[in-house]
């Protein structure tokens, strides 16, 4: 870890758009506590993920611990922060990126599946955040970063997957405002515009990526977004030059905070040549 480099735990962080998180700050020089499981869970493609990014990390020339662990148990939670507060004596900032997004309207999503989806959205972002905290306030101060998405504000067809990721938006505004003294910043990441291939994305369309992004806007920088431009967000908000910020909404695609959809590009006015 070089000098500026953080403690930090990643949730989730084994597959998918975690995987570029831990990768993205491993390459910077953060010591870097990913967790997540290894079992197949719904609506995702994630499974058996550690031996294969441990390897990518050992052929980098990168570290990270890489953990089983269920975000949604408050044991294993406080085990893994635990386990890095045993490792490197503080934990300097949480990235809670660990979610499942089954699709359906309420009539098609029965009760044991509301309580999976409100379980690892949202609870598990509290269970994280509520163990790293005061270790948090103990040392003066850290960083939370939640991984949000456009869906917080409403989409059809994700209404329990909307309704945990809009309760995930509230909780990180009201830690940003109860633990501003404690200078312990609270961000929230939104991937946006479309098209971004990772575990949930394939697990909604059976793990065909042929049957996913068809037509998607992607971003201003004319391409869908990658997991890596949400790793440098992440990145950035974690830097001395995020010092300042806190409660932050940011959007890595295309105003995925604001409902979109982005219009479309329109054709030359010929008739002004």
């Amino acid at each position: 870890m070089t000098q500026s480099g953080k403690i930090v735990l990643v949730s989730g962080g084994t597959f998918g758009i975690g995987r570029a998180i831990t990768v993205g700050l491993a390459r910077r020089g953060h010591a870097v506590i990913a967790f997540g499981l290894e079992a197949v869970q719904v609506s995702s493609t994630a499974q058996a993920a550690i031996p294969g990014l441990r390897e990518e990390l050992e052929k980098s020339g990168l570290k990270a611990e890489l953990l089983e662990g269920d975000v949604s148990r408050s044991g294993d939670v406080a085990k893994i922060v635990d386990k890095t507060v045993e490792l490197y004596g503080r934990v300097d900032a949480v990235v809670n990126n660990a979610a499942i997004g089954p699709l359906g309207t309420v009539l098609d999503t029965d009760e044991a599946l509301f309580d999976q989806i409100v379980s690892v959205n949202l609870k598990g972002p509290y269970l994280t955040s509520r163990a790293a905290i005061p270790h948090m306030i103990r040392q003066g101060g850290g960083s939370i970063i939640n991984i949000g998405s456009g869906a917080a504000w409403g989409k059809p067809n994700m209404a329990v997957y909307s309704a945990s990721k809009g309760g995930l938006l509230a909780l990180g505004a009201s830690m940003a405002y109860d633990f501003f003294h404690d200078r312990i910043r609270v961000n929230t990441v939104i991937p946006g515009g479309g098209g971004m291939v990772s575990g949930m994305s394939l697990g909604r369309t059976v793990g065909d990526p042929s049957q996913f992004g068809k037509g998607a806007l992607g971003t201003a920088a004319g391409r869908v977004a990658t997991g890596a431009d949400v790793a440098n967000v992440v990145a950035f908000l974690l830097s001395s030059e995020a010092d300042t910020l806190s409660g932050a909404v940011i959007d890595v695609g295309c105003f995925a905070h604001q409902g979109g959809p982005v219009p479309s590009k329109r054709a030359p006015d010929v008739s002004q040549a």
